[in-house]
């Protein structure tokens, strides 16, 4: 803790991440919405793709900056498809695939609507000002602080009927970041997560966390459907197979900066 050095920085106030980022050799980015307008809707959209150009900015425009780690949703993936293909029921989802944006505000789809273009900000900005990037697109996060507000959770049981409903552990997370970093290899999108949801067992021990329940559904419990997966984190998986010897062997100083 000695030697870690916070800077208050505004997402929106391109020369305070400037200031920042003096010296700084990588940038792992995270957004999440003001305080004082915590839920997610259309205005967050635009909120999020302006804090996602500034920050973009701001790394190339820092000569020490040598790679971004942008972390992103899964929401920015899986919603859509079924409007866009009549094969989609056997479309495997992977980092190749984007949200539709027009379906994300049919439906007031915010958080999506939000990582998607945001994202899609960052990585033209990326590529146009030669700025060395790579997304992790998370599934949902789960933690003590995990509550039916949840903005991701939007749409979740059309997720789970798609086979699309992924969770992430933070420590998974935490270690898919590293990997991604220090990988020289590294490039594009990767999609992160460690479990999914595809049995009822699942759904319920999750709907329970959210909001306990008196007793749960009896066609629930009936229910003994194992949805058909369709979503792939294979090109993760494999970074984090070759990661792995490192992690465990080696201790880091890694400076990681965040702005939200």
């Amino acid at each position: 803790m000695k030697k870690l050095k916070i800077f208050r920085s505004d997402p929106f106030d391109y020369h305070s991440i400037v200031d920042a980022l003096k010296g700084c050799c990588a940038l792992f980015y995270s957004f999440e919405p003001p305080r004082d307008h915590s839920t997610y809707d259309e205005h967050i959209g635009e909120v999020e793709v302006r804090a996602a150009h500034n920050v973009v900015e701001a790394c190339a425009q820092t000569d020490t900056i040598e790679k971004v780690v942008f972390t992103s949703s899964a929401t920015a993936i899986i919603w859509g498809h079924h409007e866009n293909d009549q094969n989609s029921a056997s479309m495997l989802l992977d980092e190749r695939h984007w949200s539709d944006i027009n379906v994300c505000r049919k439906f007031k789809l915010w958080h999506a609507l939000s990582k998607t273009l945001a994202e899609k900000t960052a990585w033209a900005l990326a590529m146009d000002r030669g700025v060395n990037m790579v997304s992790v697109n998370a599934g949902l996060l789960m933690g003590p602080d995990l509550t039916i507000k949840n903005p991701y959770l939007k749409g979740a049981a059309e997720m789970y009927e798609d086979g699309v409903f992924v969770t992430v552990d933070l420590d998974f997370l935490v270690e898919a970041h590293i990997c991604v970093y220090e990988q020289i290899s590294t490039y594009g999108r990767y999609l992160c997560f460690n479990h999914i949801i595809n049995q009822t067992e699942d759904a319920l021990k999750l709907a329970n966390m959210l909001s306990p329940l008196p007793s749960s559904p009896q066609r629930m419990e009936s229910d003994t459907r194992i949805i058909q997966e369709r979503i792939s984190n294979k090109k993760l998986n494999k970074l984090m197979i070759e990661c792995q010897p490192q992690i465990n062997g080696k201790s880091r100083g890694v400076l990681m900066k965040m702005s939200t």
